[in-house]
């Protein structure tokens, strides 16, 4: 019995423009505090705002691009998202304020929040639904291995030539993430939604719990996209902090291939429960980290448990959806998710400036194993076990 094909012109030519929308985010990520202070002369509570305004774009702008998306179409969504996406990248060579690139970093989170969630919302419908976990793990792949080239590439950028040509090479991966889709078919929604607009239809019901569920991991998972790299020089270990994203993504893509499918063959709970386990346990070596041995392997339980809930907890909202709210349900999913990297950030930096580094990170080891409560209780009890007799098949890839 053949599988239904996953790797199709389509699912790749999607996942390739998810890869640099999210390469270009996190070369920038790391590329822009120092910008803003060489060449704006910021000081740091600017080059905190340089990033919160991003942020502010893309998660005020969540919530109506699901419905957008539905009602607009996926297509024409997508290329405007992109093209604001493009066009504020390029304008940062021309951008001369702290004013004006604040502007344009809320632009370009508008343009990013958009294209993410319609990325998303496109990928979603092309998985077939007997590959759905496998599928949104593989996608999910495209953002992970932007995580640890994005940085690896910005930080060698800065050090061989100038912001202005950065800003142009982003520009280029901003054409690379257009072109990627010029080519791909994108089903349109079966059915059409009421124009009429109400509040309500911002939020989609459906996806809430998981999506609580996923601001609240967020919020553990800020602690160590903002601070790691700071801890590890703390310690004198900033050698190690450069590869730090690097044995966090081969053990996300080691066990990739494995976690998408027994989700698909014996439901969700098999993958998550130990994936907070792992991610709260990464935590707390993290905290106890006196060497770049211990550092590193804890690097590796954070891969293997953050990097395996974000894809299981979106196929989830994905699968509760339909078809016409899946646009909205993604929507719902990162707003809630991107707040918690917001909040998280802002609120756990007071609480490092007044515990340190190493005890923030076992309260949130702590913080992290008691969403294990969360999500059994929003959801994980409500869950029958889906386990299959294994049945030889054949892959059509």
């Amino acid at each position: 019995m053949k599988r239904e094909p996953l790797w199709t012109k389509n699912f790749i030519g999607v996942s390739v423009s998810s890869f640099f929308l999210f390469l270009t985010f996190y070369l920038l990520m790391v590329t822009l505090p120092i910008y803003t202070m060489e060449e704006l002369n910021g000081t740091a509570t600017e080059i905190g705002l340089v990033v919160t305004s991003f942020l502010i774009g893309a998660v005020l702008v969540r919530p109506f691009s699901g419905i957008w998306i539905e009602k607009i179409g996926r297509r024409k969504m997508l290329a405007i998202a992109l093209a604001i996406f493009l066009l504020s990248t390029f304008s940062y060579i021309f951008s001369s304020s702290l004013i004006t690139f604040l502007i344009l970093r809320f632009l370009h989170g508008i343009g990013f929040g958009i294209a993410t969630t319609a990325t998303g919302t496109i990928v979603a419908d092309l998985i077939p639904d007997s590959r759905r976990g496998e599928g949104m793990g593989y996608y999910a792949m495209s953002m992970n291995i932007a995580m640890v080239v994005g940085p690896f590439l910005g930080l060698t950028l800065i050090q061989i030539t100038d912001f202005t040509m950065m800003f142009i090479i982003c520009t280029g991966l901003g054409l690379l993430a257009i072109i990627s889709v010029l080519f791909v078919t994108i089903p349109s929604s079966s059915a059409q939604m009421e124009m009429k607009f109400s509040f309500k239809k911002l939020i989609d019901k459906s996806a809430l719990p998981i999506a609580v569920v996923g601001g609240a991991l967020a919020i553990g998972y800020s602690g160590i996209l903002s601070f790691v790299s700071v801890y590890a020089k703390e310690l004198d270990l900033i050698s190690a902090a450069t590869y730090f994203f690097v044995v966090y993504a081969i053990f996300l893509l080691a066990s990739r291939p494995f976690t998408g499918r027994w989700f698909d063959k014996y439901g969700e709970n098999v993958i998550i429960y130990p994936a907070i386990l792992s991610a709260a346990a990464g935590l707390l070596l993290l905290s106890f980290s006196t060497s770049t041995f211990t550092f590193l392997v804890s690097a590796a339980f954070v891969g293997l448990g953050f990097g395996s809930l974000t894809p299981a907890l979106q196929t989830i909202v994905i699968r509760n959806a339909t078809p016409t709210t899946r646009g909205m349900a993604t929507a719902t999913f990162f707003t809630l998710f991107d707040s918690g990297i917001g909040i998280g950030s802002y609120v756990l930096g007071m609480i490092a400036a007044s515990t340190g580094y190493g005890h923030l990170y076992l309260i949130l080891s702590f913080f992290v194993m008691g969403c294990l409560g969360l999500y059994y209780f929003l959801h994980g009890k409500g869950q029958t076990k889906k386990i299959k007799q294994p049945q030889k098949q054949e892959a059509h890839i």
